[in-house]
């Protein structure tokens, strides 16, 4: 069964809704108001699988905007995605990425 046909999914991504009031994250930094449909995972589940269910790495999203966030041809995130992630991501889980490493 794939992770988003699952129970426990259904029921994470319809309370991430309900706690965003349906809006979208992205929209709503700007003043504009735009139903969320989607749910994003701000650490993808690609690289996070351990992160796929905690409410602090999932943002309601607007079509347009989720797509803002993934570089579909790559598989990474796009600047406005990694600036969620380091937004949501707690301290302790935070590993930056590569291009943002600071060597010594």
């Amino acid at each position: 069964m794939r992770f988003y046909d699952t129970k426990a999914w259904r029921r994470k991504r319809k309370s991430i809704l309900a706690r965003d009031g349906h809006e979208c994250r992205e929209c709503k930094r700007y003043g504009r108001s735009r139903e969320a449909k989607t749910v994003h995972h701000c650490n993808p589940i690609e690289t996070h699988w351990e992160f796929r269910l905690k409410s602090w790495n999932l943002i309601s999203l607007c079509f347009q905007c989720h797509e803002l966030m993934h570089d579909r041809e790559s598989h990474t995130l796009t600047e406005l995605g990694e600036y969620w992630r380091e937004k949501v991501t707690p301290k302790e889980f935070y590993i930056p990425p590569p291009s943002m490493k600071k060597y010594s």
